[in-house]
């Protein structure tokens, strides 16, 4: 058996044959040290593979006619390396040797816990192969300990982990108790209506024993108690019928507002998170829990819930009065109760699991709808039109897969229930008969009997329902609160400090950042005084929009510190920080709405003079006055309609009008032509006169104005000083600057080479 697992050892990591499968499963599973569930496949759709670690082996697993078959095995071996990511809302694991990469796999979020588990017992593995004259002992039993880690990220971890609960529901009270008194008005318009609705069978024992059967029997009874009766009866539906009414408009309202109020939470939430949190989730996931989830969780609270109180109440006012009436047969009637509590049980895990992944799917249909519909250009633009229909009707696929799943077990559930309940009034009727037959009841104790047996089965049956209700309450809670819960990784000070003056002076001490475990920015300084003008030059990646976002406190730095006027910007309050500061962006956004509202969307408030001053200044009053409404023209979503340069020049006024002691350039010229950027310029240089400023841009020779450039590298600061001081030095600068200037030059010849050959 050794020599045919060694040969299995210097196999490929392909589909093994049945008998090969069975060794390599007995030999993995009798010491797997970590698993991993990898329930998505390359297309993020869902699937069923597991991933297992043991002493000498990673193994990936699916399900099998025969039980679990195995898919692919790579043995553990020196220089493998296994990395860990998370983006999008989905988590991966990548396996590489020197090589490149030999396999990835993918797995939602709430598997994440046991992957980190798994890389984890992976490095300490690889530490021992690598580790000279050493190896791990094949057949080990024992999983090696996993290291010690930051106690917040193992709770974040836990909260990944732990799949959804109803009791997440009970988290509701926070929005509906402000409402408490409507509540409870609510109750008690329950409770009448409940209660008036039980007495119609009530009043059927003495009109049938009084006067049906008597008459029956030829006896004759008193006329004028009949109409006495039927007056009961009518009154009691009328009252049922009042009482009911109430009772739905005021839960209606109550719910609509605890919905309303969850689904502003959500939003505010998400407003007030890092742009951290944002890199990691899809659009259309996030517009599915605020809108979708949100609307579940107030039809659930507003009909499911206000059901379930009324059954739960006409099931303990009918147990009562059976009870009253005849205990034996009240007995009786719970003979199929205990069974259907077990269905529900059983039930009850499937449909949350189920829930969760339809909750999952639909919001990659609400991604892919995200993803094209903003970009429709780009789509038509390269005719993929048909791509996207595809990659819609797949997600739609998926969700058809996933609901059928859970109609399966919901069609299967609620005919057992029916049909138990049916079971129960048989029993009730051969008993009844039964205690008729020996004078033990009357005929009109067991009609009424019979009624409230009804009525209680029928309700029974409701309750039953609205478990699958419950359960996707129960993952839309989930899913929401996961947005409540999460802190933002730049969070407002305990203690903001006032700092109504804002004079522009920048201290950048020593600071550090990293993207996970990639160190982006690496001890750097700067110091910039009031009014001064940076540029910010480097190659791509260098760490320049970093550090803008480290300035705007997008991101918190993850060592050092970054001072306003002696003041470190943790100190003050967000909002007013960023309000002395004007971004312009090399992709302006403009909202939907008139050209006004977009200039003034940092200071709504604005007059139409100021308006029209910013718009004036930034050189865009011209432009704007040819449009047919002017400034009250309508922009559309994302500033359709309107050119590039339109846009930024657009842009730049929305940041003059709010006149920032910081202004932060980022590439606001290398998306237009030369034209467009002369008149951005000029814009420019009215926006920059006396601010403090750091510009970034492509093109080196539009930041020769600056009083100092700084140049990064990798993170670092190498070099910072005036243009002639740099290409002096002949250093980092001088090879950027040489290096655009021979490309320049070559597309100036290439350009004047096309012309002179003119026409074809």
């Amino acid at each position: 058996m050794k020599s045919s697992f060694d040969r299995i050892a210097k196999a490929p990591a392909n589909q093994l044959s049945k008998w090969e499968d069975a060794q390599v499963l007995m030999h993995g599973f009798e010491n797997a040290w970590a698993r991993l569930e990898v329930d998505l496949n390359a297309q993020l759709f869902f699937q069923h593979q597991t991933l297992v670690l043991t002493a000498s082996d990673l193994i990936l697993q699916a399900p099998g006619p025969e039980g679990e078959k195995c898919l692919a095995r790579w043995p553990l071996r020196a220089g493998l390396r296994l990395l860990h990511g998370d983006h999008a809302g989905a988590g991966s694991l990548e396996l590489f040797d020197d090589q490149g990469r030999l396999a990835q796999w993918r797995f939602t979020l709430a598997h994440n816990a046991d992957a980190l588990r798994l890389q984890s017992q992976f490095e300490q593995a690889m530490a021992a192969f690598n580790a000279p004259g050493q190896a791990p002992t094949t057949g080990s039993t024992q999983p090696i300990a996993s290291p010690e880690s930051d106690p917040s990220s193992a709770e974040d971890e836990e909260e990944a982990d732990r799949p959804a609960s109803t009791l997440s529901l009970l988290r509701l009270w926070r929005f509906a108790k402000p409402y408490q008194g409507p509540l409870f008005l609510g109750f008690l318009l329950t409770l009448a209506a409940t209660g008036a609705s039980m007495v119609p069978p009530y009043l059927t024992m003495p009109l049938m024993d009084d006067v049906l059967v008597p008459f029956q029997n030829g006896k004759n009874i008193e006329p004028g108690i009949v109409p006495w009766y039927m007056a009961g009866l009518l009154a009691a539906a009328l009252l049922a019928w009042g009482l009911g009414w109430a009772k739905n408009y005021v839960l209606g309202q109550v719910s609509e507002r605890i919905g309303a109020d969850l689904r502003t939470s959500a939003y505010e939430h998400l407003l007030k998170l890092s742009l951290e949190y944002f890199g990691g989730r899809r659009t259309g996931d996030l517009l599915n829990r605020v809108g979708s989830e949100t609307d579940n969780l107030c039809l659930f609270l507003s009909v499911h819930l206000l059901e379930f109180a009324t059954d739960v109440l006409m099931i303990m006012m009918t147990a009562v009065i059976l009870f009253s009436i005849d205990a034996t047969l009240a007995l009786v009637t719970l003979v199929p109760l205990p069974l259907i509590i077990w269905l529900i049980h059983v039930v009850r895990d499937k449909l949350r699991t189920g829930f969760e992944k339809v909750g999952r799917v639909w919001s990659e249909l609400t991604n892919v709808l995200a993803d094209t519909i903003p970009g429709i250009r780009v789509v038509k633009a390269f005719a993929q039109e048909q791509r996207e229909a595809e990659r819609f009707r797949e997600a739609n696929r998926q969700n058809l897969l996933v609901n059928d799943r859970i109609n399966f077990v919901w069609a299967l559930f609620s005919p057992t229930v029916t049909l138990l309940t049916e079971v129960g009034l048989l029993v009730i009727w051969a008993f009844g008969i039964f205690l008729v037959s020996h004078h033990q009841v009357t005929l009109g104790v067991l009609t009424a009997f019979l009624a409230y047996i009804g009525r209680f089965y029928t309700r029974l049956d409701s309750m039953s329902r609205i478990v699958a209700h419950v359960q996707r309450a129960a993952a839309g809670a989930k899913r929401i609160f996961e947005i409540l819960d999460h802190v933002s990784s730049v969070p407002e000070a305990a203690r903001p400090r006032a700092m109504p003056q804002v004079k522009g002076r920048i201290d950048i001490e020593g600071i550090d950042f990293r993207y996970g475990n990639r160190t982006v920015v690496r001890d750097l300084s700067l110091h910039i005084a009031p009014g001064e003008m940076i540029g910010l030059v480097g190659q791509s990646g260098s760490g320049k929009t970093t550090l803008v976002n480290l300035l705007c406190r997008f991101y918190d730095v993850s060592e050092g510190c970054i001072r306003i006027d002696g003041v470190d910007i943790r100190d003050l309050r967000l909002s007013d920080y960023r309000r002395h500061i004007g971004l312009v962006l090399q992709e302006p956004f403009l909202f939907f709405g008139t050209i006004a509202d977009n200039i003034a969307y940092g200071l709504p408030q604005a007059s139409r003079e100021a308006i029209v001053a910013a718009a004036r200044a930034a050189h865009a009053h011209e432009f704007i006055m040819r449009l047919p409404q002017g400034y009250d023209s309508l922009v559309g979503e994302r500033g359709q309609g309107l050119s590039g340069g339109e846009r930024q020049r657009i842009s730049i006024a929305r940041a003059l009008l709010i006149d920032p002691r910081i202004l932060i350039l980022d590439e606001a010229t290398s998306s237009v032509d030369s034209e467009t950027e002369q008149e951005i310029q000029r814009a420019l240089d009215n926006l920059v006169r006396g601010r403090t400023t750091i510009a970034i841009a492509h093109r080196l020779s539009t930041l020769q104005q600056a009083d100092r450039l700084v140049v990064l590298e990798r993170g670092r600061l190498v070099e910072q000083g005036t243009h002639a001081d740099l290409m002096q030095r002949q250093g980092a600068y001088y090879r950027l600057y040489d290096a655009q200037a021979q490309q320049n030059e070559a597309e100036r010849l290439a350009m004047a080479a096309l012309t002179a050959q003119g026409p074809q």
